[in-house]
């Protein structure tokens, strides 16, 4: 498979590689990093892979001093653990190679701080490779996570990263009810630990049941967008797509700004008529219709930019380059 010296990026991603500033500069060596082992993928996969645990593994020893309070820079991160998850979890590995990998991995979900390595517990039993891997690490880490929630119970502080390694190889070895079980040992199970008993229902064909066991999961502390994620996602699976826009979309999907919400929703809904969806997104948010303005005249819908500039105010810096830029 190589050595460390076979990849460029190791060169880059070194303990605390990356200054309190270089938040741009670590976005930009992660991308060629994940290109770098993309490449290799269409040559040799093993290769790749064993590149993508390293990358991993040394992704955050290096930017441990970055500030990343723009998020920039943890969307980057994101988006590379998720794009190497299969390539690792696709790999022609023997089952000895997989399992150095996953120790390897295990480790450094253990010392991730910050945290950019988050999305990798979800997906532990996609890296376990087989049901029979995923059920000898669920069997590892279950005596860890009965612990914790025994102390949970008796009210005292306890936490572990390994529950959601746990409850991933449960899932993917077919353990169902182990999982379900597992779960309901913690007094206080979070919504990301509920969301696998909602997995269950829909691997058990109870569309309807999941959607509503998630329903009542949701509190406080937990948005109706993920709620509104996960039903919208299990209901275009099923294709039930009117369902899903009607009941879920304007909640599930937000961009950056108005018009990026609008695009994003009339992208993924195309059989909706985009001026139904804009008139949808305009009536969320009652009393504040004119911050759609830029997006109705973007869109040339300029009688209804002009009805929202009516309704209610609109950033007068918005009005004047609107009347500039159309004159």
């Amino acid at each position: 498979m190589g050595k460390a010296s076979d990849w460029e990026f190791t060169k880059r991603f070194r303990r605390g590689g990356f200054g309190w500033r270089a938040s741009r500069l670590a976005s930009e060596r992660i991308a060629e990093a994940l290109a770098e082992i993309r490449a290799a993928a269409r040559r040799d996969p093993l290769h790749a892979a064993d590149g993508a645990v390293r990358f991993l593994v040394k992704l955050s020893p290096a930017l441990e001093q970055v500030d990343s309070s723009s998020g920039a820079l943890g969307s980057a991160a994101h988006g590379a653990v998720e794009a190497l998850v299969p390539i690792i979890a696709q790999a022609p590995a023997d089952e000895a190679t997989r399992q150095g990998w996953l120790e390897q991995l295990f480790e450094a979900i253990q010392n991730d701080d910050p945290p950019y390595l988050e999305s990798l517990d979800d997906r532990w039993g996609e890296l376990c490779a087989t049901p029979e891997l995923a059920s000898r690490s669920a069997d590892r880490l279950t005596d860890l996570v009965q612990h914790v929630n025994a102390e949970r119970r008796r009210g005292q502080h306890a936490f572990t990263r390994a529950d959601s390694l746990c409850y991933s190889a449960l899932f993917a070895a077919g353990r169902h009810d182990e999982l379900i079980k597992l779960i309901g040992g913690d007094p206080r199970p979070m919504w990301r630990d509920q969301l696998w008993i909602g997995r269950i229902q829909l691997a058990r064909g109870r569309i309807d049941d999941a959607i509503e066991f998630m329903s009542k999961a949701v509190n406080a502390w937990t948005p109706m967008a993920g709620l509104a994620r996960f039903a919208e996602g299990v209901l275009l699976q099923a294709g039930r797509r009117t369902e899903a826009y009607e009941k879920y979309a304007l909640e599930a999907n937000r961009g950056t700004t108005y018009l990026a919400t609008f695009r994003l929703i009339a992208g993924k809904y195309p059989e909706i008529d985009p001026d139904r969806v804009l008139a949808d997104l305009i009536a969320t948010t009652p009393g504040e219709e004119g911050k759609w303005f830029a997006t109705a005249k973007t869109l040339k819908r300029f009688d209804l930019a002009m009805q929202l500039a009516w309704k209610s105010p609109c950033d007068p810096k918005t009005l004047i380059r609107a009347a500039r830029d159309n004159t």
